[in-house]
């Protein structure tokens, strides 16, 4: 078409062409500038409903009026030919500018700042990119960056179209088998959602670009893709199920809060990403500020770019076709890029299953139901006093006000362990709840002077960071539990919360009127959440304190059986003594109140984790706890663990990170989030989310988890972290019990047969190390000696957490002694 002219356009040079048709350089005789010409394909223009919806697209995505975003001048039709113009700019890519040597991290964040700043103006107007990627991202020649094709993607509309691709073949098989709604994937392979990624089109939203969005960060920082695999399926696949490697083993210069912005966007469930895009340019803003040493940093748009958007026939010249690259080489060619990654292979843009998009109308719908609150979080409140005497007052109000909340089935609340990181530092209640992911925040300061109390609290909308509720209250201490009910009330009222006669009724009750008992049990439950031997024995001191003084005091005999229980799993006592002790004190507990979600859980726990186990009667109890304690994380948990048990893998999985998403700073629940990649071999993933969850506590909280260090060969490292564990802790079996580990797989046979030697005494008669000498011996390849173990193990009832598919036992699975064990365990076969 060189030469010609469409309208008052008039044709330079051809820049390519894609399954969006032919793109052309050309001159707007009209207002004497150059544009992007794109000419659609016949069979998109013959198609009447698909223009229109595309039309309306277009529309809107012409209305932006941003610096950061390159513009839609006009959408026509002449002589039968419908095109696009579209603002021509010129520059370079950003994968031309992050892959010839651009590393300056503080100019890279600058520019994807902008970028989020661009998109954030898009979704406020209910429009979607679909198709963000450093193709689709230019930087001009005075260095600003400027998004391209919004709204364009969904010009490639669901159209059922053969292939003769066995990728694609393969695809379109694992699609119809995962989805009872078909959809289509729209999209790029390598920066495309997990939702785009499975052609579930009814999910796709401004989270969808957030993922994208992290891809793109991901890649700007590292030089390397978020998700590489070997072929488009393999990139499918690890976006869908795998997560995205730590930006340090790229770039060891990356700040740590550089690593949590990446990992939060590009979380698989659209829930755990942010839900701004604007978070994320206010996130990039901080981590600028931190690096330039607090510095005023830019927070506006760049100035205007007009002069530089006019491009020249010369720079146009230089674009090479398809066939002779890979990624685009000049300005002049961004378009091209949005043609050609469509081409990325037959499994992508040939699949389509059936028609379906989402439309603006259900987009701004959605928005407006997201507006409802649904997710809380109650912070530490401020000891007033500073006397670590009065402590158990602030702790113990916050933590009994979010007890109360998280037994309502519409409201997810924080768990106590996730919003204790921030007792004691200086909050900003916004930003805390942006970590949380939560949409409102319950702050407050407690003084005591005498018997009086004076309590000031107030409910913040994170989301604009405005008040709902504050309140002030100067009672008498005997008056504690009153003003804790008022409190839960007051909350439940502003956040419009419709409660049922039995939730109203269950929100009231006061789990004791001793306040010396609630002394009590608030101290000891700081101890328990540590987990370590020396602080559960404190803790169940502190609850039996409790007992003492109200013997009708539910919570506390639960507080007592979970330490009981903790302990017995980690073989501080006897399991069997864990176990019994642990039982006992639940049902106590469950007698006085049935409705006692803790009490169900630790129960339901008893059962699923000392062998043999009772896996019906186990998961029953907890999820009766999930149904009267909708919120608390720690039922899910031992539900996901006792899933894994049972070799269902998935659905353990599942569970375990709703556990995370009511807990994302919980130490005990992060590391298994990591099981299933281990079970299915998958070391280098299993690894991975191990490292990542060492950031919020210590190492080596579950005896599985040092076969993942073994299997990626880190002897000497975890070596060294384990003595560097024992120094916080004294004779910790676990850890001595991970030496022996160590030892057996490096073929150090005496130095592990020491290790056993010290763990047979520290077992005794209880035998309750039993379980883990059988795991050194199978290292070992010692068959008979790991048999014998197991065998003993559960003749005394010890063996606690017991995995089928731990690689651990491969040494004997093949066995038929193996298989009978389980049996004998209760473990489904």
């Amino acid at each position: 078409m060189d030469s010609q002219e469409i309208s008052h356009y008039r044709i330079i040079k051809k820049l390519g062409a894609g399954g969006m048709g032919e793109v052309y350089l050309a001159q707007d005789t009209k207002l004497d500038r150059k544009v992007a010409l794109k000419i659609l394909p016949a069979e998109v223009a013959a198609d009447q409903e698909r223009m229109r919806r595309f039309v309306q697209e277009a529309k809107a995505a012409a209305a932006l009026n941003h610096q950061n975003i390159a513009h839609i001048y006009e959408i026509g039709e002449a002589d039968g030919v419908n095109f696009i113009a579209m603002e021509f700019i010129d520059g370079r890519t950003l994968r031309e500018y992050i892959h010839r040597g651009q590393t300056d991290l503080g100019k890279l964040l600058r520019h994807l700042q902008h970028v989020a700043g661009a998109l954030a103006k898009a979704h406020a107007a209910g429009i979607v990119h679909r198709d963000l990627k450093p193709d689709n991202i230019m930087i001009t020649r005075d260095d600003h960056p400027k998004i391209l094709d919004f709204g364009l993607a969904k010009l490639i509309e669901p159209q059922l179209r053969a292939s003769t691709s066995e990728d694609a073949s393969e695809l379109a098989t694992v699609i119809l088998q995962q989805h009872s709604t078909p959809g289509v994937i729209l999209g790029t392979a390598g920066y495309m959602s997990p939702e785009q990624a499975q052609g579930k089109t009814n999910q796709i939203d401004n989270r969808s670009d957030i993922f994208s969005f992290g891809c793109v960060l991901f890649e700007a920082v590292t030089g390397n893709r978020a998700f590489e695999g070997k072929d488009s399926i393999d990139t499918l696949n690890k976006i869908i199920r795998e997560p995205a490697a730590s930006i340090s083993d790229f770039r060891p210069d990356a700040p740590n809060h550089l690593q949590r912005v990446v990992r939060r966007c590009l979380a698989k469930d659209r829930e755990d990403r942010y839900q701004t895009i604007k978070d994320v340019a206010i996130e990039l803003r901080e981590l600028r500020r931190e690096l330039s040493g607090n510095a005023e940093i830019d927070t506006t748009v760049p100035p205007s770019t007009a002069a530089s958007t006019l491009g020249s026939a010369s720079s146009a010249a230089k674009v090479p076709s398809d066939a002779a690259r890979s990624t685009p080489t000049s300005g002049a060619e961004y378009i091209v890029s949005g043609i050609t990654q469509y081409k990325l292979a037959a499994a992508l843009v040939a699949i389509v299953l059936v028609a379906g998009t989402i439309g603006l109308t259900v987009y701004l719908l959605g928005r407006t139901s997201e507006a409802a609150i649904g997710s809380i979080a109650v912070l530490p409140f401020v000891n007033q006093n500073n006397d670590p005497n009065t402590e158990y007052l602030s702790d113990g109000i916050a933590e009994s006000i979010s007890n109360s909340l998280s037994q309502l089935p519409n409201l997810k609340v924080m768990s106590r362990n996730s919003v204790f990181h921030y007792k004691g530092k200086d909050m900003d209640a916004q930003a805390v709840a942006k970590e949380l992911k939560v949409q409102a925040v319950v702050t407050g300061r407690v003084t005591q002077r005498g018997d009086g109390l004076a309590i000031s609290v107030e409910l913040i909308n994170a989301q604009d960071n405005t008040q709902i509720w504050g309140q002030q209250y100067s009672r008498k201490l005997a008056d504690l539990f009153a003003v804790q009910e008022d409190i839960a009330k007051e909350i439940t009222n502003n956040l419009r919360l419709k409660l049922s006669g039995a939730e109203q009724k269950q929100l009231a009750k006061r789990p004791t009127e001793n306040i010396k008992a609630f002394e009590y049990y608030t101290q000891g439950r700081a101890y328990a959440h540590r987990r370590t031997p020396e602080d559960l024995f404190i803790a169940i001191r502190y609850c039996e304190s409790a007992i003492d003084e109200d013997r009708n005091y539910g919570l506390a005999y639960a507080g007592l059986a979970d330490a009981y229980q903790n302990l017995g799993l980690r073989g501080s006592i006897p399991p069997l003594e864990g176990r019994r002790k642990a039982e006992e004190a639940a049902r106590k507990a469950l007698a006085l109140d049935d409705n006692l979600g803790e009490a169900h859980a630790v129960l339901g726990q008893a059962h699923v984790t000392f062998a043999p186990y009772d896996f019906s009667y186990g998961d029953r109890e907890l999820r009766r706890a999930i149904e009267l304690s909708p919120s608390l994380a720690m039922a899910r948990f031992y539900l996901g663990l006792s899933l894994v048990r049972q070799g269902r893998l998935d659905e353990g999985l599942v569970e375990c990170l709703k556990a995370r998403e009511l807990d994302p700073l919980s130490s005990i629940i992060a590391p298994n989030v990591a099981i299933t990649y281990y079970f299915r071999r998958d070391y280098g993933r299993a690894h991975e989310l191990l490292r990542q969850a060492n950031e919020l506590g210590p190492a080596f909280s579950s005896t599985w988890e040092i076969g993942v260090y073994l299997q990626n060969g880190k002897f000497n490292e975890t070596l060294a972290d384990l003595e560097k564990a024992k120094q916080q802790t004294t004779s910790d079996p676990i850890l001595i019990y991970g030496t022996g580990m160590v030892y057996a797989a490096q073929g150090k046979r005496a130095d592990a047969l020491q290790i056993v030697k010290e763990l047979e005494e520290m077992s005794g008669a209880s035998l309750s190390e039993a379980h883990w000498i059988a795991k050194i011996y199978a290292i070992l390849n010692e068959k008979e000696m790991a048999f014998s173990w197991l065998e003993r193990g559960l003749a005394a009832e010890s063996i606690g957490a017991f995995y089928e598919d731990e690689p651990v036992w491969d040494t004997i699975r093949s066995d038929p002694r193996f298989a009978d064990l389980l049996r004998r365990m209760g473990i489904p076969q």
